[in-house]
């Protein structure tokens, strides 16, 4: 089955995942991002049950249930428990839902709802922001909105997930902007990414960037960025462009680059994508640099051309 936005099917939805290429933080406050829609997202398949409730049911990339839950349809708690936090948190999402469209889910005696991963959970993907699309699309309400009432973050997530191809994105005047770009790399199998082996939390980055003090002319840069990358012809304007990006953001948030704290001797450009510390980063190289990773433990390898849409 094809894994486009929204599949044909009504109750069937699909969303991509993400990865932020530029713009980490000072999207939060207008800069341009480029973000990168994933092959790997998340599911959401909606039957009907006989009995009464939402039967829910969460299953991870080999197809195992990782979360199970079943809730009231009037009120979307959850009937027995329901003190996980996982739990708590759908719950809320639902119970937004139904605030932004009061019709969603009326006179619905039972549902089996099923969530499925294309990813493992650690990876950092949008296990969150690809199922809070998939109910919006389900809900049939606005999925920027239903972010904002739930988790919030900026939404360029939410923005990957309803684009199969890279888009700019920034916040204007309150407004989601999001432009569909393309770009014509002729270096593209000297980059690939590596996960660092921890999920990152993305809210814990964020508390960290608002203490910070950020500029015009710094997040005037960060989009500058963002454009000039589309249009490199050559892998050596990439890095530089790359380097450029992450020393501003290491003097923004007064940290070290990912380079810096944990690959000091590679040769090449290492770039973070989206919060410092965890999940996915880029790197430059061909495939005999992967061994330089693995031998550090680093064995998430994923090609660029593999990873993006």
């Amino acid at each position: 089955m094809s894994k486009n936005f929204a599949l044909d099917l009504k109750n069937n939805f699909y969303s991509n995942g993400k990865l932020l290429l530029t713009g980490e933080y000072l999207v939060l406050d207008g800069a341009t991002a480029l973000a990168m829609p994933t092959r790997y997202g998340q599911s959401l398949e909606v039957t009907s049950s006989e009995e009464k409730g939402i039967f829910w049911k969460s299953l991870d990339q080999n197809g195992a249930i990782w979360f199970e839950e079943v809730y009231r349809v009037e009120d979307c708690e959850a009937k027995v428990g329901g003190e996980n936090k996982t739990s708590q948190s759908l719950s809320y999402i639902l119970q937004q839902a139904k605030n932004l469209n009061p019709k969603f889910l009326e006179n619905q005696m039972g549902l089996n709802v099923t969530t499925r991963l294309d990813f493992p959970q650690n990876w950092g993907l949008g296990s969150s922001s690809t199922l809070i699309n998939n109910i919006a699309q389900w809900a049939e309400i606005d999925a920027f909105t239903l972010l904002t009432t739930s988790f919030g973050g900026s939404g360029y997530d939410i923005a990957a997930a309803q684009n199969n191809t890279p888009i700019l994105y920034k916040i204007e005047d309150g407004a989601h902007i999001t432009e569909t770009v393309a770009f014509n790399w002729n270096f593209i199998n000297s980059l690939f990414f590596v996960h660092l082996n921890k999920k990152q939390d993305s809210k814990e980055g964020i508390t960290i960037y608002k203490n910070t003090s950020v500029s015009l002319v710094q997040r005037s840069i960060i989009s500058a960025i963002s454009h000039s990358l589309l249009v490199c012809e050559s892998l050596l304007e990439f890095e530089k462009l790359l380097q450029k990006h992450e020393d501003l953001v290491s003097e923004i948030i007064q940290l070290p680059t990912v380079k810096q704290r944990l690959f000091s001797d590679y040769s090449n450009t290492i770039k973070s994508l989206g919060a410092w510390g965890g999940d996915f980063v880029l790197a430059i190289g061909d495939e005999g640099d992967h061994d330089y990773f693995r031998k550090k433990g680093y064995n998430t390898i994923v090609p660029f051309s593999e990873m993006i849409l």
